[in-house]
């Protein structure tokens, strides 16, 4: 199967629209050739969706497929080449130091070379994808510019209670939910949400065919919505089945009846009756068609409405009411599930050993009902225990399903993603199951191979577009545990389910390679690897990066805290033949090696957009020609603690948005940092001897997050700080002698604030009045010397959460605290005398509208 075909193509059309290639001066056969090329994108476009959906049953469609997908991919490098050498164009206009280097540079010669070089390459691209696209006539496929297929299912009110495990507690909620009085006399909704196989269906028709809900209300009526949301439609189906329940007579539905007909007689039949109405399997994320259903089910006091999605998004379209998140399904009801489904009654006391591998493969499900009702039905009849051992050995994605099986059922959510969120779905492949995920670090993965996707005449950041996608994918249910959001900084995991199923979607293009012992894993073709394999060594990595695409664009060789104690020892030689082999890498992680220099051939790789350098605890110098990377958007240098300076040109990495810094200087050289006028976060980790800044800092208009961790040589903070308009979110953290009392620049933006260990801290700067209409996170830690709080604290009317942890001599907040009229979450411990003087009376005072907690 090879997916994302569409997603690429529509990359390089929206790379090709772009007037980024237009600075270099092109030829008339170049411009002709790069129109030629856009056109047949286009047209080819159109197709591909049918195209994906068909090439399951035709393998010669998947063949061609796989063949466009490389030409998209090398038009994609063709085209980034452009970009790439009009950037490089424009940096040596501005910094070259020598007039013969720029007149050299600007030559005729260089210009003709770089065209006649690009010219071949942009015709070789188009020519090949002109033959391709021939071919695509003896396919027959239909023209579908996105992926809007309406797929029907059918679901059913009826089920017996011996028929369903677990959920009792689930079922138990939703009924207290439904028997609450309704707000305002409106009809009150509740949203059971959940992936697809966790079971929302058969716990809403459990509630249906309850005693109680049976009693309270009348009519009852279920209907499955699927993704045809039509009002039309959903309201004659209404209106059958309440007939069919109530036993009316009257005319027959036709399909003629118009939507005035139909909405009448239902009216009539739910006029002051108190109802109840399932709504199975919505996936409409449009309000004005909720609201128009909504405003023709008027019924009596009291009546419900039952929702089951998969969207947190679809939950929030329909109204603002209770929402129950369904979990899992405990391991032991998962048993007695795969026992009922692989076993005739009885059968398994028969077979202890095949019950036991039984317990094995019903881990791998994860709690999804479906998933384990799919592999115990494979296993029914089949009693040789090599069968069974084969199904826990194997990951459900390559195993066979039928169309209402747990891969086809997950494989809908996907199906209904818009085309920008499959690749950055398909990206998370590349991390292994039970990964936490950070949003900064896959926000910055998916930026540099351009997977996040501006509007047109969009001024969004990359960065809030990213933010964006990943929520998205939460309200989708794509992603669950979301870790503690204190800063711009959370965390979440991905369902073990639906890892397989980035898998299925992401094979050919992203590997995760954990055990190259594997032979099924297919990583000839891909273009993004992460190589986890703890028990290779450099060698035998060397030898399997040879195998590997020339075409590689994302190698991640580790993954922040994931195993750190196994990692892969990466040397020099190891990181020559990445950039030997790799021409067109994105991304390179390098995070927790034990490199002690790096290549000064790193300037070869243009294409490169994020380098994560991360724990390198042995490099101490970094080559002066990492500074032509200039397409770089991501340094990571954070606890590098060996490197001793900076380079000197740093000046020249004019698109780095995201640096973080370890350095052993005590100061950073004139005209570097504060030229990169590209950045948006600006990390100090670890700089122990660093005291004190350049000016300039003001040039940073774009800056949107700075941090000073564990810089105990700090004496000041830069000055120019108030011009930081674009300034957000600030931390200082265990700077030992920096007295923040003589800093007086007023921030304006701030919305996140961290104090933490800073012993020379006495009370709050006067630059924070500042961010009073703005600021909504503030955490104070471990400031031994706070006495006093400032009196315009309450000042702070947007504030949300205040923390206050291990300020031992804090014994008063200020007067006026019940200003705070913004204030949902505070936070003290470690406040001995603040604790005693205060516990009561907040207790009293804010215990309606604050979520407090004292701590010792």
């Amino acid at each position: 199967m090879t997916e994302l075909a569409f997603s690429v193509a529509e990359k390089v059309i929206e790379k090709l629209g772009s007037l980024a290639y237009q600075e270099i001066s092109l030829t008339r056969n170049i411009e002709s050739d790069l129109k030629k090329l856009q056109d047949t994108m286009s047209t080819i476009q159109a197709v591909l969706v049918d195209a994906e959906e068909k090439q399951a049953k035709n393998h010669q469609l998947s063949v061609w497929l796989e063949r466009l997908k490389v030409v998209f991919h090398d038009a994609m490098d063709v085209l980034d080449e452009f970009e790439c050498e009009d950037l490089r164009r424009q940096v040596v206009k501005k910094y070259g130091s020598t007039g013969r280097k720029v007149c050299r540079f600007f030559s005729s010669s260089n210009s003709l070379v770089f065209r006649n070089k690009m010219g071949h390459r942009v015709k070789g691209v188009r020519e090949r994808l002109d033959l391709i696209a021939n071919d695509r006539y003896q396919f027959q496929l239909e023209v579908r510019l996105d992926d809007n297929r309406i797929v029907h299912r059918e679901t059913h009110s009826f089920v017996r209670d011996r028929d369903v495990i677990g959920r009792a507690d689930d079922k138990q909620k939703i009924i207290d939910l439904l028997m609450l009085p309704n707000d305002n006399d409106t009809i009150s909704v509740i949203s059971i949400v959940g992936i697809g196989g966790l079971g929302k269906t058969t716990l809403a028709q459990w509630v249906y065919n309850d005693e109680r809900v049976a009693e309270n209300f009348d009519p009852r009526i279920w209907v499955c919505v699927s993704e045809d949301f039509n009002v039309l439609k959903l309201v004659k189906e209404m209106l059958k089945f309440a007939k069919e329940m109530l036993k009316l007579g009257g005319g027959e539905i036709s399909e003629s009846m118009s939507l005035n007909e139909v909405q009448a007689r239902l009216r009539s039949i739910l006029n002051e009756k108190r109802f109840f109405i399932v709504l199975d399997d919505v996936w409409n994320e449009d309000r004005n068609k909720w609201i128009d259903l909504k405003n023709l089910l008027i019924g009596g006091q009291g009546s419900k409405i039952l929702v089951t999605t998969r969207s947190h998004k679809v939950a929030s379209a329909m109204a603002p009411g209770p929402v129950h998140d369904i979990g899992d399904l405990p391991d032991e009801d998962c048993l007695s599930l795969f026992k009922r489904c692989a076993f005739n009654e009885g059968e398994h006391e028969q077979y202890p050993k095949l019950v036991k591998i039984g317990e094995e493969i019903v881990k791998k499900c994860g709690g999804v009902p479906l998933a384990v009702k799919t592999l115990g039905v494979l296993l029914y009849s089949k009693t040789e225990v090599r069968d069974w051992i084969s199904i826990r050995d194997n990951e459900i994605w390559k195993l066979e399903q039928k169309e209402n099986d747990i891969l086809p059922a997950l494989r809908l959510s996907y199906n209904k993603l818009p085309s920008y969120l499959k690749q950055c779905f398909a990206f998370c492949s590349l991390y292994p199951k039970d990964f936490r995920y950070i949003n900064q670090d896959l926000i910055q993965c998916w930026m540099a191979n351009g997977l996040l996707k501006k509007s047109n005449n969009s001024t969004e950041e990359l960065e809030d577009i990213g933010e964006q996608y990943l929520k998205e994918l939460l309200s989708r249910s794509f992603f669950q545990e979301v870790g503690i959001v204190r800063t711009t900084r959370w965390s979440f995991k991905m369902h073990d389910l639906l890892h397989d199923l980035s898998l299925y979607v992401a094979q050919n293009d992203y590997c995760l390679i954990e055990d190259t012992t594997n032979k099924t894993n297919k990583f000839e073709k891909a273009r993004h690897v992460s190589i986890l394999d703890r028990k290779l060594g450099v060698d035998a990595t060397i030898t399997f990066l040879h195998k590997l695409s020339h075409n590689m664009q994302t190698i991640n060789f580790s993954l922040d805290d994931w195993r750190k104690s196994d990692s892969i020892d990466i040397n020099e030689s190891l990181v020559e033949t990445c950039i030997s082999r790799f021409k067109h890498l994105r991304l390179l992680n390098l995070s927790n090696s034990t490199l002690e220099t790096l290549s000064s051939s790193i300037s070869t790789l243009k294409h490169l957009r994020c380098l994560n350098l991360l724990e390198n605890k042995k490099i101490k110098k970094l080559p002066d020609s990492i500074c032509d990377l200039q397409n770089l958007e991501t340094l990571i240098l954070s606890w590098c603690e060996e490197i001793e300076e900076l380079p000197r040109d740093i000046r020249k990495m004019v698109s780095l948005r995201y640096f973080e810094i370890t350095t052993k200087q005590t100061r950073l050289p004139a005209n570097g940092i504060e030229c990169m006028s590209s950045l948006r976060y600006l990390s100090f980790n670890n700089c122990g001897r660093l005291e004190c800044f350049n000016e300039g800092i003001q040039r940073l208009t774009a800056l949107r997050s700075l941090s000073f961790i564990n810089c105990e040589s700090l004496i000041s903070l830069p000055q120019g700080m108030k011009h930081l308009t674009a300034l957000e979110s600030l931390a200082i953290v265990g700077c030992e002698k920096l007295n923040l009392m003589g800093w007086d620049d007023y921030l304006i933006n701030l919305h996140t604030l961290f104090i933490w260990e800073l012993p020379l801290l006495v009370s709050l700067p006067q630059g924070l009045k500042g961010s009073a209409d703005t600021l909504q996170f503030l955490s104070i830690s471990a400031c031994e010397n706070l006495g006093v709080l400032p009196e315009w604290l309450p000042d702070l009317s947007s504030l949300r959460t205040l923390e206050i942890w291990s300020c031992p001599i804090l014994s008063s907040l200020p007067e006026g605290m019940d200003r705070l009229t913004a204030l949902r979450e505070l936070k003290i411990s470690g406040c001995p005398e603040l604790r005693r003087n205060y516990e009561q009376e907040v207790s009293k005072d804010w215990g309606k509208m604050v979520k407090f907690s004292f701590e010792e």
